[in-house]
């Protein structure tokens, strides 16, 4: 089964008859969500054939086809997109794997960072390693400094780290979020191997992340709001914005934020002075990894 097999099968399984206008038949069902026959059917394929794209065995579904199964499958524009390079990979041979990206940030984003306090920032690869923070930043996720600066990644942090599920008021919607951006990533990048050793080690060791990277959820994360409640300063709910950097191999600049004067500014400004205090570590905005080429 392709991936563009089995992101079908997941999303079918996801919806139920009733809610595409079809009657929810008699008998029991073997497995929840739609049939094969009803997606076919609502797509207007035939049945064989769409036995085929799930299974594989046909691999090069037209452009109309496409879209036909993802108006069935009432998927939202991201997600479309998703389906459509899915499509186009499973017609195309595998391409060659491409070098790991840098893990330098640059002298300008440093800086930038820097401008950025008291606000918690950090600069994060594509697949969430943590390259860069401020001292507010790197110590809004409580206990992330336990681990080695190689190891620490945002998302390995929510689903391994026995702190993240206490500093995350929401954490099941804060875990589906770090899961449907990694599936996104997987979708134009499937081969990658930062994200194959991210992924693989997180299957292996969290029960929860298997099962929901098997929803094939597609989302990229940009901004929101989330409420933290954190050991050192209380609980404080910030906003936060995900902003690309150009020509930074997929880096990007996250910051938190709060209105001035309000209760949770005050506590974002307080971690800010508690990190670079005498006993918070760095007293200033520093790389977590020396510039060592790739890797």
């Amino acid at each position: 089964m392709t991936e563009f097999g089995k992101f079908l099968l997941a999303r079918r399984g996801g919806i139920r008859p009733e809610d595409v206008g079809l009657p929810p038949g008699t008998g029991t069902r073997r497995t929840p969500g739609l049939r094969r026959e009803e997606l076919a059917a609502l797509a207007g394929v035939s049945i064989d054939y769409y036995v085929r794209l799930e299974r594989g065995k046909e691999t090069r579904p037209s452009p109309s086809v496409v879209e036909a199964l993802a108006d069935a499958l009432r998927l939202n524009e991201e997600e479309r997109g998703f389906l459509r390079e899915l499509a186009a990979r499973a017609a195309r041979r595998a391409p060659e794997p491409r070098p790991l990206p840098s893990r330098r940030v640059r002298p300008t984003v440093m800086r930038l960072l820097e401008t950025l306090r008291p606000n918690p920032a950090y600069v994060v690869s594509r697949t969430n390693d943590l390259l860069a923070a401020t001292p507010g930043g790197l110590r809004l996720l409580h206990g992330i400094t336990d681990w080695p600066e190689r190891q620490r990644n945002t998302i390995r942090y929510t689903f391994l780290h026995p702190a993240a599920r206490d500093l995350w008021t929401d954490w099941e919607r804060k875990a589906k979020g770090c899961v449907a951006q990694l599936r996104a990533l997987a979708g134009t990048d499937p081969d990658a191997p930062d994200l194959a050793s991210l992924v693989g080690e997180l299957i292996v060791k969290s029960p929860d992340f298997n099962r929901l990277w098997e929803r094939y959820e597609v989302c990229t994360i940009g901004d929101g709001t989330k409420t933290l409640r954190h050991p050192e300063v209380g609980t404080m709910t910030l906003s936060h914005e995900g902003l690309s950097l150009n020509r930074a191999q997929g880096q990007r600049l996250i910051v938190y934020m709060a209105p001035p004067g309000s209760p949770d500014h005050d506590a974002m400004t307080l971690l800010d002075l508690a990190a670079s205090g005498p006993s918070g570590g760095s007293g200033g905005t520093a790389p977590l990894s020396p510039s060592r080429g790739q890797g």
